[in-house]
């Protein structure tokens, strides 16, 4: 087999560690395979996006709701990055909750992120490049939207797109380097105040 798949605490949340083959040349791996990842991907990817981003850099927590839901398969392909997940089903019995991991370029790891989940990074490296498929797309804003996001310039709707500082004391999440850069888009928290309220309430 050329994964092997961890289960995090909230276990919908899968820790992906590939085989990887080296030789003199080099190395050979798998990144994804449907047949192999159909269990717990809950839809087909459609786009796929790449990020840089300088030590510190904090981007999150991120999630497009209702029919623009994302799940994620993120991996890092050069530098390390501290990767978190966050619960936000309403009626979850792990609501809040969050598990994290690291992912680098040498360790090779992925981690997929459900629909249903805020998502976000902090980089622990001098610089991390990030790839990520997703299942469904970014979605651009309208002239109704585009003054949430302000210099960022309308890349997601906010109708569909929301966020939560991750320098904020969401869920008790300690992030493992100091505060950095910040995303524009991480201001973006239209709709989420009672969110964020509710999850601090409920996580212990």
């Amino acid at each position: 087999m050329p994964f092997t798949f961890h289960r995090l605490a909230i276990p919908e949340i899968v820790v992906i560690d590939p085989k990887v083959f080296g030789d003199s040349r080099g190395f050979f791996l798998e990144t994804y395979k449907q047949s192999e990842f159909a269990s717990f991907v809950d839809g087909p990817f459609v786009q796929e996006n790449q990020s840089s981003s300088q030590r510190g850099t904090l981007r999150g927590l991120h999630f497009q709701t209702g029919p623009y839901a994302q799940g994620k398969l993120v991996r890092v392909i050069s530098g390390e990055v501290f990767d978190v997940a966050v619960d936000i089903r309403p009626d979850s019995p792990t609501r809040g909750k969050w598990v994290s991991t690291v992912l680098s370029g040498e360790n090779r790891r992925m981690v997929y992120v459900p629909s249903w989940c805020a998502h976000g990074f902090c980089v622990l490296s001098e610089t991390a490049e990030v790839l990520y498929k997703t299942t469904a797309t970014a979605h651009l804003l309208d002239a109704a939207t585009s003054d949430l996001v302000g210099q960022y310039q309308g890349l997601y709707t906010g109708a569909a797109t929301s966020g939560a500082m991750l320098s904020a004391p969401l869920g008790g999440i300690v992030y493992a380097a100091a505060p950095g850069l910040l995303w524009p888009l991480c201001g973006v928290v239209a709709g989420m105040g009672r969110l964020v309220e509710g999850l601090r309430a409920e996580v212990r």
